[in-house]
């Protein structure tokens, strides 16, 4: 039987902060370093590997690690989350994100429905519209072919989307599978949707309408800024909308729209990318057998999530390190750092998921916790954040848990041999030794020049960023935030702090103020 327990109630825990520190700087050090990059690593989907050599662990923390992992019944958890379970306890939901690109476990069935099937259905029914949209079946009213998909969404329906349609952009490119570009409106600044609608030829766009139900101001106010623009143009919206919301949702059958395609309160909009909310506009984009590489190598790692050793699961030994780092060594910051442009946007996504999910201080059950949770999460892709912020991860007073992203091959194929070396080889240098700066430091009588070390990092390295190796990134960093949840013991799936910001939005636009509220809106010409 499954029980929920606070982090600070368990043994293990206990055990962890009496457990000996590791000297990073000491066992990276010559071929003791040499010897742990080869062993502390974990096999990932589509031929990656987690790499957490350069971690502040050893194999007594790892031991206990295992004992935190099994008394905290992180793979029951996990097994009552994909089999149906009510895991979100705050708005009393199941989280069904995982089925969205395979069967983990038990059939799920819900409001009568089988909830696989169902979203078996909607990626069917999106890959018929989006080859009738290609094959030039479905057309503007002149007849003409859309060139462009924008999607207007905000949150979950626009950071996940975005930053996969920007790392498999250059890839469909290369490998003849880029059917239309993509652009997105997420901010209701109206620049954002007046830049974007500049940049296009609206006759020939198609627009994606993203709401799970129908009412988010943003979007909403969004839409009327694109169907306005639309109107100027002399052309019929309805010619040229679709919407991705829920069966309830008053967009669901509207006549405002080619197609609606449908997902359910059981996914989460920042573990949406796998539904329909990523699949109507990847698909546009690439093509839905591009999508459908890329839900394969997300169910491939979710696969590995169900590992009950921890040693061979690496999104779960990924999140027990990070529970260490946070809740032993004392560190509240992560940044995530990809070293390749094609994901500049996959740490603002990671973002969101994490600190959206585990941005909590109460338990579950809705009771105050005694120890920190979900940390700041921050990064740019390498190496542009070497020239920016890595001043203060190097030499700052406070040390932050490093997430490094490699991959041995560039997605264009194109390159330069300058001075001994390709560009791809100089990114992969500069990865390697960040990597080890970071842990080993550097002696200097100059305190100005001194390297303390002893700042700990991981890297996912995988061949080449591919839709089937996106899936599984994806997979690894939503289970590990996931398993980080379960360990502090919270609803890592709902997002009232969303909430109040969005209510007094609303009575600042109905001048229902007083107080701050009406001299800030005064301020501001409101």
């Amino acid at each position: 039987m499954v029980e929920w327990k606070n982090l600070d109630t368990l043994k293990s825990y206990q055990e962890l902060k009496d457990t000996a520190r590791v000297n990073l700087a000491e066992v990276m050090s010559g071929e003791n370093g040499a010897e742990r990059v080869k062993t502390y690593s974990v096999p990932m989907a589509e031929g990656m590997a987690y790499n957490y050599a350069a971690k502040a662990v050893d194999d007594n923390v790892l031991a206990v690690l295992a004992k935190l992992a099994k008394e905290a019944q992180l793979t029951e958890k996990f097994a009552a989350l994909y089999n149906g379970e009510v895991i979100n306890t705050g708005e009393k939901r199941l989280v069904l994100h995982q089925l969205t690109r395979g069967q983990l476990g038990d059939a799920v069935v819900a409001d009568g429905v089988d909830k696989r099937a169902f979203y078996v259905e909607q990626q069917k029914k999106v890959a018929d519209f989006v080859n009738k949209v290609h094959a030039g079946e479905i057309t503007n009213a002149a007849g003409e072919k859309f060139t462009t998909v924008v999607q207007i969404g905000i949150g979950g329906s626009d950071l996940g989307p975005r930053a996969m349609y920007l790392a498999l952009e250059n890839w469909a490119k290369k490998n003849d599978t880029f059917k239309m570009e993509a652009k997105f409106i997420s901010n209701v600044d109206p620049d954002d949707a007046a830049a974007v609608l500049a940049s296009i030829d609206v006759a020939h766009s198609l627009f994606v309408l993203v709401s799970k139900s129908g009412t988010t101001l943003e979007t909403l106010t969004n839409e009327s800024f694109v169907k306005d623009a639309l109107a100027k143009a002399g052309l019929d919206a309805s010619r040229h909308m679709v919407a991705v919301t829920s069966e309830t949702s008053p967009l669901a059958k509207s006549d405002d729209y080619l197609a609606a395609f449908f997902m359910d309160d059981y996914i989460g909009g920042r573990y949406s990318s796998t539904s329909a909310v990523g699949g109507a506009v990847l698909s546009l984009a690439f093509g839905p057998g591009v999508f459908d590489r890329f839900l394969a190598g997300a169910a491939a790692e979710d696969v590995l999530a169900k590992n009950e050793n921890l040693l061979e699961n690496p999104a779960m030994l990924d999140a027990l390190i990070g529970v260490y780092e946070r809740n032993v060594l004392g560190m509240g910051c992560t940044a995530v750092l990809p070293y390749s442009q094609a994901l500049s946007r996959f740490p603002a996504h990671l973002q969101q998921a994490d600190m959206e999910s585990n941005g909590k201080s109460v338990n579950r059950f809705g009771e105050p916790v005694d120890y920190v949770t979900g940390p700041v999460i921050f990064g740019e892709p390498g190496t542009n954040g070497q020239h920016s912020f890595y001043q203060l991860l190097h030499q700052g007073t406070d040390i932050v848990p490093l997430q490094f992203i490699g991959f041995k091959n560039n997605q264009c194929g194109v390159d330069v041999d300058i001075q001994g070396s390709t560009s791809q080889q100089k990114l992969c240098a500069n990865v390697v030794a960040q990597m080890v700066a970071f842990a080993c430091g550097k002696e200097d009588e100059n305190r100005n020049k001194y390297f303390a070390g002893g700042r700990p990092s991981s890297i996912i390295v995988g061949d080449q960023l591919t839709p089937e190796t996106l899936g599984a990134l994806l997979s690894h960093f939503e289970n590990k935030i996931m398993f980080q949840g379960f360990a502090w013991n919270l609803n890592s799936f709902d997002q009232e702090g969303v909430q109040l910001g969005k209510v007094l939005a609303k009575r600042v636009l109905a001048h229902d103020t007083d107080g701050a509220l009406k001299a800030y809106s005064d301020l501001l010409n409101i």
